[in-house]
């Protein structure tokens, strides 16, 4: 459990080497094997798997969604407190004052935006919310069709999903602490090395000089979003796979999406 000690720099350090090494990757992919090994015996199993995972970008896509009421409503207030109060700061005191300038405020609004965008990206995929173009798709059989699908969660979601996470693993890191850290780095130079003169340096420098000042969470987003489309890519093979070997009563079985309501918005939906 030295790991979790983040007041030592060695504990630190070998946090952020495997947090994005080479290791990891493996031990994901053979939990990965062993699972679907396991779960092509027991295709409960896989259910399980597939109905959590949808559960989890469901449940955090529709709780981020309500990031864009906060943000509407924060944009009205900035415009009354600028335009018919002329004031340039916003107060907030229960107990503890909370004195922002509102360009702070103002700022902020990029980040509820961003959190929509990284929060609500597998949420909106489970949905079947993004644009695709189905040149191929729509005119093959059902079963190519979800072995397409296989291929693509496989060999285009997890791949490219990895390959930003590895950037933003040490985007993210390199802006919260001293000295800076890097992919090529290993495991002795981090530990033995640069673990000596650790030290926390949480990046709080704005675009403005009273700005928003907390620019590390929208790399943190990055890092999210990252994962949450991995997760995301296994349930869809999964689901895929069981929805190919059952046929096509099982299309989606177990799918929750929300309902709209209202016949023309559900006529758009699905003709988008």
């Amino acid at each position: 459990m030295q790991w979790l000690d983040w007041s030592n720099g060695k504990a630190v350090m070998r946090f952020i080497y495997y947090g994005a090494s080479a290791e990891l990757f493996f031990v994901a992919m053979a939990a990965f094997l062993v699972l679907t090994i396991v779960g092509v015996w027991r295709n409960s199993l896989l259910w399980g798997v597939v109905r959590g995972l949808e559960w989890f970008a469901n449940t955090v896509g529709r709780l981020a969604a309500w990031a864009g009421l906060l943000m509407v409503l924060q944009q009205i207030v900035i415009v009354f407190i600028q335009r018919i109060f002329l004031e340039a700061q916003i107060t907030f005191g229960m107990g503890v004052a909370l004195d922002k300038d509102i360009s702070w405020y103002a700022e902020e609004l990029k980040f509820y935006n961003a959190m929509i965008v990284c929060l609500c990206a597998a949420y909106t995929f489970v949905q079947g919310g993004h644009v695709r173009v189905d040149l191929v798709y729509s005119v093959v059989s059902y079963r190519a069709k979800k072995t397409i699908d296989m291929f693509g969660s496989m060999f285009f979601m997890i791949p490219s999903a990895i390959l930003t996470y590895m950037y933003s693993w040490y985007f993210l890191w390199r802006h919260l602490v001293t000295p800076k850290v890097s992919a090529s780095d290993t495991l002795q130079r981090l530990v033995d090395g640069k673990s000596r003169a650790f030290k926390w340096n949480v990046e709080t420098i704005g675009f403005s000089p009273n700005g928003f000042n907390a620019y590390f969470l929208f790399k943190l987003l990055l890092v999210i979003f990252c994962v949450m489309i991995m997760l995301q890519a296994v349930a869809f093979f999964y689901r895929s796979y069981l929805e190919r070997k059952e046929g096509e009563a099982a299309e989606g079985k177990y799918l929750d999406r929300d309902v709209l309501g209202d016949d023309v918005a559900e006529l758009a939906a699905e003709t988008h």
